[in-house]
């Protein structure tokens, strides 16, 4: 025979998991984000070029996928974050023009104007060259990177189209980007 206490505590149980269920949901749902900007290429040869950008994200990573992708970097620079990359689900997509790369990596983290978000795809978004995008492949130069901060006033980022990364001897994780041009994001809308 069931006790009052034992049954109050079973009508309860199907509800709390349902509560649950519905903030897993909407946690989820609010990590999803999409970011619209303009890439802006200006080279030392003069050749000025833009295109719009699209950043789809669906969810963000942890700290444990921070966590993991940093000791695969820690362990083998480019290659093993290549590697560790390409067995992690698709969390998301980048548009630049009408060329789309994966998303393997998102990261938010607070700072004091608002939010820096890294992105990471498990393979390059673009070699950037001296004919602009479509320059001919390095070997080694396997990921993209793209940095945003997001802010109430300006926004500001920057692309990596093709990149290397490792670890420093003072421990801070620097690339080797495969072009000395640098791509900015501007009119970066976060919605």
């Amino acid at each position: 025979m069931l006790t009052p206490h034992l049954r109050l505590s079973l009508v309860r149980l199907p509800v709390v998991c349902l509560a649950l269920l519905w903030i897993a949901s909407f946690a989820s749902a609010a990590s999803a984000e999409t970011i619209t900007a303009t890439a802006q290429l200006k080279t030392s040869g003069g050749v000025n070029a833009t295109a719009p950008v699209t950043i789809s994200i669906d969810r963000l990573s942890t700290d444990a996928d921070r966590d993991a992708l940093l000791a695969a970097i820690k362990k083998g620079g480019t290659e093993a974050a290549r590697g560790h990359l390409l067995t992690q689900k698709a969390i998301g997509n980048v548009m630049i023009g009408k060329q789309s790369s994966t998303i393997k990596y998102a990261y938010s983290r607070p700072t004091s104007g608002g939010r820096l978000m890294t992105i990471v795809t498990g393979s390059p978004i673009a070699y950037v060259g001296a004919s602009l995008p479509g320059a001919a492949a390095k070997n080694g130069f396997y990921l993209g990177l793209i940095l945003v901060e997001i802010a109430g006033g300006a926004s500001h980022g920057e692309i990596a189209g093709a990149t290397k990364i490792k670890v420093d001897p003072q421990g801070a994780v620097v690339t080797d980007d495969y072009s000395s041009e640098l791509v900015r994001l501007i009119d970066i809308v976060s919605k």
